[in-house]
């Protein structure tokens, strides 16, 4: 004789009830926003969080160059200034946003970002006054990095405007120049020099 009233002895109804019970769960942490991720450059969870942080220090052009970065991953960028991009590149603020030349500015940026990157964190600190330290940058481009006596970060001879510019995982160094290589610095010599 069937015995009526017990879920447990159909499995298909058990498994009807145990189905909707777990979606009306979820349905009302999601209504209540019981599983908000906090804002942040990661969370418990593992979950990768992009932030649109905009920032005055680095420019347009400075933020495109950090975009290219992987967010995750510890980074640290000698970024050329706006005024250096201008002045060194002759890259203004109206590339930034496309146009006709967009495919060669980001080839430019693509390019200064492969000789002022280096895979792993640096701060101001790290580096003595007085002595040099060496890195290689992600296109095998050497960095010789010192502090004057003054403070500022010098890496190949260019010195630094801003320092230490946390952007999640990488740090910034915002530089009164552009570093380059002797070739890549003649294929993009602005036209008025």
């Amino acid at each position: 004789m069937k015995q009526r009233g017990h879920f447990t002895m159909d499995p298909i109804k058990f498994l009807c009830v145990v189905v909707s019970v777990a979606c009306l769960i979820v349905l009302c942490f999601s209504i209540l926003k019981v599983n908000e991720i906090p804002q942040g450059n990661g969370n418990a969870i593992g979950l990768k969080v992009k932030i649109n942080r905009k920032d005055e220090r680095v420019g347009k052009l400075g933020e495109l160059v950090i975009d290219m970065l992987p967010q995750d991953l510890a980074f640290t960028l000698f970024l050329p200034s706006e005024k250096a991009f201008e002045r060194d590149l002759g890259l203004g603020l109206g590339l930034a946003s496309g146009g006709e030349k967009w495919d060669d500015t980001y080839a430019i940026l693509t390019r200064v970002l492969g000789f002022s990157a280096v895979p792993r964190r640096i701060y101001a600190g790290d580096v003595e006054c007085g002595k040099e330290v060496d890195y290689d940058s992600i296109s095998g481009y050497t960095l010789y990095i010192s502090k004057d006596l003054g403070g500022l970060l010098m890496v190949n001879g260019i010195v630094s405007e801003m320092v230490d510019i946390r952007r999640g995982k990488i740090v910034v160094h915002v530089m009164d120049g552009v570093i380059m290589d002797s070739e890549f610095e003649q294929s993009v010599r602005p036209e008025d020099d």
